[in-house]
């Protein structure tokens, strides 16, 4: 059986100093679930900006400042807007990598984007068109995440609404879809089908594991299938995938059981980068044929 071909001709998206789309880097996306400490923070930016020196990736560190879809409402949630956005910014200065965030209400769009290189929608949200308009009005990328309720071919609307709201451009990430209570799963197809809306594919490793509303007042998760499922989305040959890591992910306020583990995270990168690698001599990545 032959390798699904991913087709051509998705509109690439600038991610800071980032290209993101047809026969660019892999575009990483990654960093904690939400802002703890300047430390923390810190530690986990050092690997990504070792793993950002490779020249067949680039990374985008990621952090939430509020968790505002937490199942129960003693979860901790994150610094806020504004403390969250003053760490995030450090980062950003420190480091050099671009940075984003998810935002939940339109009013907090514009100050995000003061700091913040890409911003995400969250997939509760995807279908909240002020929220959409606001970000896009922005100019700013978003990377909008896939509802867990909503099919591939229904993105188009997503993209339409924020096409028509501003020219930052805009990516689609897939993170998984419900199944029954409890349980998440992918369709792999949502991948070739949202990038034949024309804009480039983000695969959410980490959230694509999750077992939702299994921890007794959170949401657990299975960070052992977080590899196998990144590798199958290389294989097929996304633009750019999303990870959360922490040095001590049980340790995490925040969806620490689908978390990798910090000391894990550069060798599974080099995996994946090496499956991306293969896939290219072979010519299949995007559908095109690509000397190796």
């Amino acid at each position: 059986m032959s390798t699904p071909e991913i087709p051509r001709g998705v509109r690439t998206v600038s991610v800071g100093p980032y290209q993101c789309g047809d026969d660019q880097p892999l575009l990483l996306i990654a960093g904690p679930c939400v802002l703890q400490s300047d430390a923390i923070s810190s530690q986990i930016a050092e690997v990504l900006t070792r793993i950002n020196e490779r020249d067949d990736v680039n990374v985008v560190f990621k952090a939430s400042f509020d968790k505002a879809n937490r199942t129960s409402a003693a979860a901790v949630r994150g610094p806020g807007m504004e403390p969250g956005l003053e760490m995030l910014g450090r980062i950003a200065n420190q480091t050099g990598l671009p940075v984003t965030t998810d935002i939940h209400l339109p009013d907090q769009a514009a100050a995000v984007a003061e700091v913040c290189d890409l911003l995400q929608i969250p997939a509760f949200l995807a279908r909240q068109t002020d929220l959409i308009v606001a970000a896009a009005k922005t100019g700013r990328p978003l990377n909008v995440k896939k509802g867990q309720f909503m099919a591939p071919e229904d993105m188009r609307y997503v993209v339409d609404k924020a096409t028509a709201a501003g020219d930052g451009g805009v990516m689609l990430c897939e993170r998984g879809t419900f199944f029954g209570y409890g349980r998440l799963v992918n369709d792999m197809q949502s991948l070739p089908i949202m990038r034949s809306l024309g804009v480039p594919v983000v695969f959410d490793a980490t959230h694509s594991v999750q077992r939702p509303g299994s921890g007794q007042g959170s949401t657990g998760g299975n960070r052992e299938m977080v590899e196998p499922l990144a590798r199958a989305a290389v294989a097929i040959g996304i633009d750019a995938i999303f990870f959360e890591t922490h040095p001590e992910p049980d340790s995490s306020p925040s969806d620490g059981a689908n978390m990798v583990p910090l000391d894990q995270f550069e060798g599974l990168v080099d995996r994946l980068l090496q499956i991306r690698h293969t896939i290219k001599s072979v010519g299949q990545l995007n559908g095109t044929a690509q000397a190796s």
